[in-house]
């Protein structure tokens, strides 16, 4: 199970993960991002992922996709920082913003 928990901020907007990026979770996280997306006018895009325990194969491809478009990830722990450094090193960000459709 995954809780996706949406802040909207002045500067910037937030989505708050808890639980397992995983299986059908991976889907319901791409569509708030696109959905949050939507709604930035010019403010940044962040994903806190601190209370993420697991991602699968699925989740780690979205979470370089959102990489690569500039979401900003916010994680702890032994696990997740280095997925995020091995999501990095793989999966080099774009040079420009893609905007969604």
């Amino acid at each position: 199970m995954l809780r996706i928990t949406l802040h909207d901020e002045l500067d910037r907007v937030t989505l708050k993960l808890e639980g397992n990026l995983v299986g059908i979770w991976v889907t319901e996280l791409e569509v708030a991002w696109r959905s949050a997306a939507a709604g930035l006018a010019g403010r940044s895009l962040h994903l806190d992922m601190r209370a993420v325990d697991h991602v699968d194969q699925a989740g780690v491809f979205l979470l370089a996709l959102l990489r690569q478009r500039g979401v900003q990830l916010t994680v702890s722990g032994t696990v997740m920082p280095e997925l995020v450094r091995s999501i990095d090193a793989e999966w080099p960000r774009l040079e420009h913003h893609c905007h969604l459709k």
